[in-house]
């Protein structure tokens, strides 16, 4: 093969000849300015698609090839002057492939690094709506999103914050893919949660993250993931989203226990939300002479709460509370002769468990309303 048909020898070769022919002769090292000239040409040769072993493997035949005709070697003597040239040429050959590992792995690093800010541009602009749909459906493609399809977004939140770089992250990512193939899903991080965009059209994705984003690092019992319903266009992944973040900050407020939240059935506190002030007055009116209760409304809205949770069920509703049925019983007797509202009535628990939703929301009794 002719130098003008190797890309290795007529482009990355230059000079490696004139290179080696010094260092038989005198014995020493590469210099500085010869040592960065290798790095550039590792450099050059990542940004140009040949393979770090084809980058060294040409140097390496490149230096066998010469070495008979080295000066040093075939003027030497005698066999020792031959053995301290070949250590020579071997110890500048040792540092010109280091040198070209070091220059190609600092441009693949680069280069994942200017990715990854790609990367999260684009995750930025999808969930916040703040490119042109143009633009943004052209990015789309090339981490496999058809924008025009419908999508839905499920984000999960754990014990602690967490990036596209975080072990639990690449964990989650890996079990995806390999469970679904990863032209089929986005995994991104936003805000230190877990976010995964999926088809709407496959609701299995979603629900399978919400068992794979628990499962992550051992603690399930501290995740909880929301799922958003599916949505068409590139707008509709923002809406998406912002119903599994709403609902992940409602079952905050609402101290719920649920560690997998659907959208679609969460869809009656935003209309009970919808006139806050109409909430408040229902709170204040239904469960406002809790306050005058020993200890306040506090213990005994919790107890509403959980009796509720239960089913309605008194046993449940005091393990849950790690109280005898005894003391519940008691206390729910104690807010029906301060409200006026028996629980245990089917219409009157309706109104007691609209206003104890609507005393969640609004973050009542600890706060003012």
């Amino acid at each position: 093969m002719s130098a003008d048909e190797d890309p290795v020898r007529a482009r990355y070769l230059a000079g490696w000849a004139a290179i080696l022919a010094e260092v038989s002769r005198t014995g020493r090292r590469l210099d500085r300015d010869e040592i960065r000239g290798r790095r550039e040409l590792g450099e050059r040769a990542a940004r140009e698609g040949i393979g770090l072993r084809e980058l060294v493997r040409g140097h390496l035949a490149a230096t066998r090839a010469a070495f008979r005709d080295l000066p040093g070697v075939a003027a030497a003597p005698g066999a020792r002057q031959v053995r301290s040239a070949a250590e020579s040429v071997l110890a500048a050959a040792e540092q010109a492939v280091d040198a070209l590992a070091e220059g190609y792995g600092r441009a693949q690093l680069l280069a994942v690094r200017r990715d990854e800010a790609a990367r999260r541009e684009f995750i930025d602009d999808l969930l916040h709506g703040r490119s042109d749909p143009g633009d943004l459906s052209a990015r789309a493609l090339r981490f496999g999103l058809h924008l025009a399809h419908s999508h839905s977004v499920a984000v999960a939140c754990g014990p602690q914050p967490y990036d596209d770089t975080h072990a639990v992250t690449r964990r989650a990512a890996d079990t995806l893919e390999g469970r679904f193939g990863e032209q089929l899903i986005l995994l991104a991080t936003k805000d230190g949660r877990l976010v995964c965009i999926a088809p709407g059209s496959r609701p299995e994705i979603g629900e399978y993250f919400a068992t794979t984003a628990r499962a992550s690092d051992g603690t399930p019992g501290q995740w909880r993931v929301a799922l958003g319903r599916p949505r068409p266009g590139p707008g509709g992944i923002v809406e998406s989203y912002e119903e599994a973040r709403a609902a992940l900050e409602l079952a905050a407020r609402m101290r719920l226990s649920t560690p997998v939240l659907r959208a679609a059935e969460l869809l009656v506190f935003p209309v009970l939300t919808r006139d806050r002030q109409a909430m408040a007055d229902l709170v204040r009116s239904v469960l406002g002479p809790l306050a005058a209760a020993r200890g306040g409304a506090a213990p005994l809205v919790d107890t509403l709460d959980a009796y509720f949770d239960a089913g309605c069920v008194a046993a449940e509703a005091a393990r849950r509370m790690s109280l005898s049925v005894r003391a519940l019983t008691y206390r729910l007797a104690r807010i029906q002769r301060l409200t006026g509202a028996d629980p245990a009535d089917p219409l009157q628990r309706y109104t007691l468990q609209t206003a104890v939703i609507g005393a969640r929301l609004l973050g009542w009794p600890e706060q003012e309303i």
